[in-house]
């Protein structure tokens, strides 16, 4: 009897439980799911500004989507800046944990200011940025003339040589505070006592750091590069307002080239089979990076 009983009260617990789940799975699916099947549907039809074919139009935008030449440069141009934007934010976002994990002064000031660029919207970052990248009245090439003893005339966001540059430059200054702030949190919870084992036997800093702080941290260390590498594959807003993916589609990456073709060329169907390729594309690369920490710990 106790025992039927305790698998009631069991039970009865998962069905709360999923009582309680259900409206926010619900929630989840309609929002999510619901535009990803309609982007299914809509990209075996012929739907643009003006055709509304709702026939079953095959492959066809998805054989036309491979024959641009410009999806594959987007793809290029947007694992350019993330190649490059990633490893300097960890490189500094370390670098200020490290240096912030000691006892210094007005240390919690100097770290409020250093999280202020990651309140910031992306879209306000790049505005700013434009401001301070310009020719005629930013600092920036003011400070550039100054160090050079003459005028520096540097078109940051029209020369193709400089454009990159100030995408991650824009891009690192604002996201450097997320890598340092998860990197100091996964410092500070390091065991000291191991720490000081390897000192004990002689372990440089440098050595006490690779063999011992970084295995400890490599878990979140993994998830902080897995967050970052995700959202620079979307990366939109900073680059859109700095260079409008320009000058031509020199620094056109997958989000605008999406945006141009599906809110400003209005080829529906066409943006509706990028989607569902882009989906496909990053479940699979986000599954290998799960299955690759699970293998990990």
């Amino acid at each position: 009897m106790a025992q039927a009983s305790g698998n009631k009260g069991g039970r009865q617990d998962r069905g709360f439980a999923v009582a309680l789940a259900a409206p926010a799975v619900l929630i989840m699916a309609l929002f999510g799911l619901f535009p990803l099947l309609y982007s299914i549907v809509v990209s075996f039809q012929r739907l643009t500004l003006t055709a509304s074919d709702t026939g079953f139009a095959g492959l066809a935008n998805y054989v036309r989507l491979f024959e641009d030449g410009r999806f594959g440069l987007a793809l290029a141009h947007t694992f350019a800046i993330a190649a490059v934007a990633l490893p300097l934010q960890l490189g500094l976002g370390m670098a200020l944990a490290l240096h912030f994990l000691e006892d210094r002064p007005l240390k919690r000031l100097f770290v409020a200011l250093l999280i202020i660029p990651t309140v910031v919207s992306p879209m306000v970052a790049g505005s700013m940025w434009r401001l301070m990248f310009d020719d005629r009245f930013g600092p920036i090439n003011q400070m550039i003339g100054w160090l050079a003893g003459e005028r520096v005339s540097i078109l940051w966001a029209i020369d193709p040589r400089f454009a990159y540059p100030a995408i991650i430059i824009c891009d690192v200054w604002q996201w450097t505070p997320f890598m340092f702030l998860i990197l100091l949190a996964a410092l500070s919870n390091v065991d000291h006592e191991q720490q000081e084992a390897a000192a004990l036997d002689g372990a440089s800093k440098w050595q006490i750091f690779c063999f011992v702080t970084l295995p400890a941290i490599m878990p979140i260390v993994s998830i902080a590069l897995l967050i970052r590498s995700l959202d620079l594959l979307r990366i939109f807003d900073i680059v859109w307002q700095l260079t409008r993916g320009g000058p031509g589609t020199s620094t056109e990456t997958i989000s605008i080239y999406a945006y141009v073709r599906g809110f400003q060329e209005f080829d529906t169907s066409f943006v509706g089979a990028l989607v569902v390729v882009l989906v496909i594309a990053l479940s699979a690369l986000l599954m290998a990076a799960l299955r690759r920490l699970e293998v990990a710990r």
